[in-house]
């Protein structure tokens, strides 16, 4: 009746696009998160609601459900449960290892330097403001304090002077996900870009993607592009730390790894094991775009070459305001900036709530360069305006 029962942890945008892949080849998807009538619980099979750091929830629902897999979908879930279900014989795609070394910054972090050697910047944990301005210190003037857990760059600033440590002690604190008052004091670097490298773990071997440059604002993503220009050292040097990284990890599926690029060296910054944000340029900018190859990764399909459809951009399209009633404009002007040469689509996430600076949608443009594929990738998404009622 069905190719395979799917439980996503963690219904957003990401999640919507993964359950429509998933639905394309026949699979039964049940999507879960914390609040309902969530973007993938709207074209899944089913739905549950529950917070993902609740083991006892968690567990009821893979019981009640029994998915050939769970695929998480976010970081915040309890990873302990995962791991023991997992124990037990559920499976957990890519593996409840990668889940639980990734869900917090202080594990993959740890096991990427340490344990791996990989290049990494320098940083220290800290669990008071006090322990923060001293890592500060130590490591010297100006670092990123981030906390431990969190998503989408919620709670993270820079900080130049050990006042602004204390204060994004606090702001990371105020911002972050679960309940561990826990932050990463990161080294500034001064790179000249950073990089998104989608990497597919599959049974026989890795798959690498176009690389992805992306810019961030407020340590979230504001636009994205594919493929970024980058030496071929670099481009080795990247491929080869993140093949390390996610055959130690295991499993199959796809992983979204992270570098800063500064100068001929490829810095290891961090893991998510499931479809990027950054990623949503491939589906306009490669076949087959990320989702469908974590899907086939997952299942054990036979996947295609990867092919670049020609130089794509993102940018997406944020809400200004906490909002249940609104709706939005301007989606016919965005894609008439669109021609057979230089195609535009549009993503409207269906979020059923606006938060200031939430991403609500994203615009996809394709040219003939990066640097136009951008600029139509803005121009489009400026296009696209939230209303409130």
């Amino acid at each position: 009746m069905y190719l395979a029962r799917l439980m996503l942890l963690g219904a957003g945008e990401l999640g919507r696009e993964f359950a429509i892949a998933a639905k394309r080849l026949g699979c039964r998807v049940i999507a879960c998160d914390r609040y309902d009538d969530a973007p993938a619980m709207q074209v899944a099979d089913a739905g549950e609601v529950f917070s993902m750091l609740d083991g006892a929830a968690l567990r009821a629902a893979v019981e009640k459900h029994r998915p050939d897999v769970i695929v998480p979908e976010i970081e915040a879930i309890d990873t302990a449960t995962l791991v023991a279900l997992e124990q037990e014989g559920w499976r957990v795609a890519p593996s409840a290892r990668a889940a639980q070394l990734t869900m917090n910054r202080d594990g993959i972090r740890d096991f990427a330097a340490r344990e791996l050697g990989l290049t990494t910047s320098q940083y220290r944990f800290a669990e008071s403001r006090e322990e923060a301005v001293a890592a500060a210190e130590f490591i010297g003037l100006p670092v990123v304090v981030k906390p431990v857990m969190s998503s989408s760059g919620k709670g993270q600033s820079t900080a130049a002077t050990l006042d602004e440590v204390g204060a994004g002690w606090d702001h990371a604190v105020s911002n972050m996900r679960g309940d561990r008052p826990r932050v990463i004091v990161e080294q500034f670097i001064r790179f000249d870009s950073e990089i998104t490298l989608l990497t597919v773990a599959t049974r026989n071997g890795v798959l690498f993607c176009p690389p992805i440059g992306h810019r961030q604002e407020g340590g979230d993503y504001r636009e994205s592009w594919q493929p970024a220009a980058l030496s071929p050292a670099v481009v080795e040097s990247a491929q080869r730390q993140a093949e390390t990284v996610v055959r130690a990890l295991g499993g199959q599926g796809l992983f979204g790894v992270e570098f800063f690029i500064a100068g001929d060296q490829a810095i290891f910054s961090e893991l998510s094991p499931r479809p990027h944000d950054t990623g949503m340029v491939t589906l306009i900018g490669q076949s087959p775009n990320e989702f469908e190859l974590h899907l086939r990764a997952i299942l054990g399909l036979p996947i295609p070459a990867i092919e670049s459809a020609g130089p794509a951009a993102s940018a997406v399209v944020l809400a200004d305001r906490e909002s249940v009633s609104f709706g939005f404009e301007g989606v016919a002007e965005a894609l008439s900036l669109g021609s057979a040469a230089a195609p535009v689509d549009v993503r409207l996430f269906a979020k059923p709530r606006t938060l200031k600076n939430r991403r609500m949608a994203v615009a996809l443009a394709r040219a003939k360069s990066v640097e136009e594929a951008k600029a139509l990738a803005v121009a489009a998404a400026s296009r696209i305006r939230l209303v409130y009622s």
